[in-house]
């Protein structure tokens, strides 16, 4: 009995933390579902930008100015003024971040992620290739920055650019590609009813207006943005390289017929104003703010300030900028100009050449004039050109390769080697020759001072007495150092004198010596022996 009741104890235990557990469960299961709901609804979309072109300073400049907003002209919190996330893009493909805000600065509406590339080689195309992918495609957008400083070289720039984004999409598999062709579709006719609010201002529903000539004929898949930088510099160009009106209407003509192409934006931005830049990044990638709807309102009079949304232009806008310019031909060329492939060597090759062969060029990309679009861009817009092809060609020999080759450790040592027994043997043979030099005048001085010519004359005996002139009286150089001479005998000290047997033996006086002194002295004057005085005999 014992036995049976112990048992039934223990199943009913076991029974009871059974459900016990699974109660548990199902609690977890119910938090885990809740949290799951909050989180997600929290989640912050997240975009893409990858930025090509610029440098490192110019690109920083660009972050800058996107996270400006001039309409906006209250003070952030201060808990929005964190610290900036680091800029990586001094080396290869960089990254940085931003957290895109609302119009009270204070809620975060998306996280923006910025891909940054300078280098156009064609080297660096697999590094930016991974961003092309299915999930990150309806959230990616391009832009390519160009510069002021150097507008005679955009479209240079701007053809080696479309050219790696062409060979990036060509190699994408078909899931890719079909994502790319939703894209498009969505990207073309968002906003053609009412282009003036840019891709967000059109109704669903409402009938989008049709393509135009030009219009999206060679479209890339993603958004593309075309930022000119630095628009201050106008002034300069036109102070310093005179510039005309002419020259900034056919840049502007030129740029709008390439980028009408592709359905792209354009806009010119300074340090100091960035204008609608942030307004038509945020509008390009899907970025709203509830609080605040922002409009895009184009800009062809300003030429600092010059605003393309896309879907607006068209080649009649086009030529009302100035009549003359034949968008037909040049939209042709440019279309038969990007199918190359992104040739690092060869585009460079063109670029050492260009200089006096503006109608030499790819047989292929060519308009009714004979050029291509790029060489009849700058052929008009000439900038500083090297002082000559050899120098040029070795610039771009030396640019062309991103690979240096190291040469072997042995032979360089031994290269060394021989060049510092080189620079000994010279070092000897100059200590050889100064040492020859330095004989060669002690001999001379020798000879001069001391030597005896072939009939046992001295050097004095041929250059005569010295003489010069002191207070206006002539003196003898000879002479004088007699008279030193004896001075010195005379002050000898009187125990020396008497110990000397020279001078006793002689048997001279002190009187003597100055007779015999100053008989010298007259006779070297040309005094006669009248005049003379005459010395005085002991006898």
């Amino acid at each position: 009995m014992a036995y049976a009741a112990r048992r039934v104890s223990t199943m009913t235990q076991r029974s009871d933390s059974r459900t016990r557990s699974n109660e548990e469960e199902q609690k977890k299961e119910l938090w885990s579902s809740m949290l799951d709901g909050v989180s997600s609804g929290k989640r912050l979309p997240e975009k893409t930008l990858l930025v090509l072109g610029g440098s490192p300073e110019t690109q920083k400049d660009f972050l800058e100015a996107l996270q400006q907003d001039p309409s906006n002209r209250r003070r952030p919190p201060e808990r929005s003024q964190r610290k900036k996330p680091p800029v990586a893009n001094q080396f290869a493909l960089g990254y940085t971040y931003q957290d895109v805000l609302d119009a009270d600065q204070e809620d975060i509406l998306a996280r923006l992620s910025l891909y940054l590339l300078t280098d156009s080689s064609p080297s660096f195309a697999p590094l930016i290739k991974r961003l092309f992918t299915t999930k990150t495609l309806p959230d990616l957008a391009v832009t390519i920055l160009l510069d002021w400083n150097e507008p005679w070289a955009w479209m240079r720039q701007l053809r080696q650019w479309i050219r790696i984004l062409r060979s990036i999409l060509l190699s994408l598999d078909d899931e890719c590609k079909d994502g790319l062709e939703e894209n498009i579709v969505e990207w073309r006719d968002k906003g053609r009813a009412g282009v003036a609010d840019g891709p967000s201002g059109g109704a669903d529903g409402e009938a989008s207006l049709p393509l135009g000539p030009g219009e999206w004929d060679e479209p890339l898949g993603v958004p593309l943005c075309v930022v000119c930088q630095n628009a201050d510099k106008i002034e300069f160009l036109e102070k310093e390289r005179n510039w005309k009106e002419e020259d900034l209407d056919f840049v502007l003509q030129v740029l709008r017929t390439a980028l009408l192409k592709h359905g792209a934006s354009l806009i010119y931005t300074m340090p100091s104003s960035p204008g609608s830049l942030q307004a038509l990044m945020h509008s390009i990638l899907g970025i709203q703010s509830p609080l605040k709807r922002q409009t895009l309102k184009h800009n062809v009079i300003d030429r600092d300030k010059v605003l393309i949304p896309p879907n607006w232009d068209s080649w009649g806008k086009i030529r009302v900028l100035r009549e003359g310019f034949e968008v037909e031909s040049l939209s042709s060329a440019w279309s038969l100009e990007i199918q190359d492939p992104p040739n690092a060597s060869a585009d460079r090759e063109d670029e050492a050449t260009k200089e006096n062969e503006f109608d030499v060029v790819d047989s292929q990309s060519v308009n009714s004039s004979g050029t291509s679009v790029v060489a009849f861009y700058e052929k008009t817009i000439s900038g500083p050109r090297p002082t000559s092809t050899l120098l040029s060609g070795a610039r771009t020999k030396e640019l062309g390769s991103l690979e240096v080759e190291s040469a072997d450790i042995q032979a360089f040592l031994g290269e060394q080697l021989t060049r510092l027994e080189q620079l000994k043997e010279q070092d000897e043979k100059a200590k050889t020759s100064s040492s020859s030099r330095r004989n060669v005048l002690s001999a001379q001085g020798s000879s001069m001072d001391g030597g005896l010519d072939e009939k046992g004359r001295g050097v004095n005996d041929h250059i005569g007495p010295i003489q010069f002139n002191m207070g206006g009286i002539q003196v003898d150089a000879d002479d004088m150092l007699r008279r030193i001479k004896n001075r010195d005998a005379f002050s000898t000290p009187e125990k020396e004198r008497i110990a000397s047997p020279v001078a006793q033996s002689e048997g001279k006086t002190e009187n003597e010596a100055l007779a015999a002194y100053f008989a010298n002295l007259a006779k070297r004057g040309g005094t006669s022996a009248v005049n003379s005085p005459t010395p005085k005999s002991n006898g």
